[in-house]
């Protein structure tokens, strides 16, 4: 993979033309911050972070708030016997420090929601097998709550999502109701390499609230399989067969079959059709080379840094470029072997990835780089 040069990242910043694309999509300015180890106070950094951005309590007082976990895998791949949150899941400071601003800041309802991987079951099950303190975020704010996405939980119908321009691999989505009953939605993601998609930020963190009932290997074919026991491999990373017919079809049947193509796809068109209102990524522990323990050379890493934003594109575009890599690259750096995500997203007007046009507070990108690639 080709990264980007300090010289390089400036002259995109202060140089480069803006595209057409580029210059018609949001953007919002993205906080940067310095964290060395989850023993620090995780709730004061996140809320001088949000205070940089004008405030938590503006975006989620008397609100419903759905944060989106990052539990990607078995919660027994570790990587060389590490903590799960030091490697590739969402760390558990992080959660209960959000749980807390969450409260404090007057969010009427806080829901932690992620598609376990493998199973239908309570996901306080899934994060009690990971080695989390559950109790912990229960009492971290008043009304605290969890939903295993990957089927219809505790809901009775799932929610139809209409992807804006009638989309790219999918027009629409279906998925359980936690994704539509709030008011605030928010990625809680970790800052990593991504096998298939180059990157996993905030974004292609949201791949993961596709039902499996729905859009699982072993997905009913008519109707929802609703105890799924297996990944969504064959229908979103390689079409090898469609969702159950009670959602909606592929566009294309007889479009590329290449992950690299409909991954980045379905992650853009998923943030289009599911805006994330707040992202934040954790790249104070982390690991580099890949999303997980199961791709080969995977190596441990301490960029020591925290993103946040309020716009996924902007926030992911900083992410990127703070790992070093070409945001707007195509065919290179992180986006080597696929299509970019930050592009396809910026297309559907999700947002811009322009690093021109998007304000960074707190450390500069310059100040914190880490570079994912050898």
């Amino acid at each position: 993979m080709r990264s980007l040069s300090r010289r390089e990242l400036f002259a995109q910043m202060l140089g480069a033309p803006l595209a057409l694309s580029a210059a018609t999509t949001p953007t919002a300015p993205v906080a940067i911050a310095r964290c060395n180890s989850y023993g620090e106070d995780q709730a004061a950094l996140l809320g001088s972070m949000f205070d940089s951005l004008g405030g938590l309590e503006k975006l989620v007082r008397n609100k419903t708030v759905t944060i989106k976990l990052n539990l990607t895998g078995s919660p027994a791949l570790k990587f060389q016997g590490r903590p799960l949150g030091v490697t590739h899941y969402t760390h558990p400071s992080q959660v209960g420090a959000l749980a807390h601003l969450l409260g404090r800041a007057g969010a009427r309802r806080i829901r932690f929601v992620e598609s376990c991987w493998g199973t239908p079951g309570p996901m306080e099950e899934y994060m009690l097998d990971s080695g989390w303190n559950v109790r912990a975020f229960e009492n971290a704010a008043p009304k605290v709550e969890f939903e295993n996405t990957n089927a219809l939980g505790s809901s009775k119908k799932y929610a139809r999502f209409k992807v804006p321009g009638g989309g790219l691999v999918f027009p629409s989505y279906d998925l359980n109701m936690a994704y539509q009953e709030t008011d605030v939605f928010v990625s809680l993601a970790k800052l990593k390499d991504h096998a298939t998609c180059g990157v996993t930020l905030a974004m292609k963190n949201i791949f993961g609230i596709t039902p499996a009932s729905i859009y699982g290997d072993d997905a009913g074919k008519d109707e929802p399989n609703e105890n799924p026991t297996k990944g969504r491999v064959e229908t979103c990373h390689f079409g090898k067969r469609q969702p159950s017919s009670s959602a909606a079809p592929e566009l294309k049947p007889a479009s590329s079959r290449e992950s690299g193509y409909r991954m980045p796809r379905i992650t853009a068109e998923l943030v289009a059709a599911r805006p994330i209102h707040i992202s934040i990524i954790d790249g104070i522990e982390t690991m580099a080379g890949g999303e997980g323990p199961w791709i080969r050379g995977v190596r441990l890493v301490k960029p020591g840094l925290m993103i946040v934003g309020t716009n996924p594109v902007t926030t992911d575009t900083v992410g990127t470029a703070c790992m070093g890599y070409d945001p707007r690259a195509q065919g290179a750096g992180a986006f080597a072997k696929c299509d970019n995500t930050l592009l396809l997203a910026e297309q559907l007007g999700a947002g811009t990835a322009d690093l021109k046009r998007i304000e960074v507070r707190g450390v500069p990108i310059g100040d914190a780089m880490f570079r994912f690639s050898l």
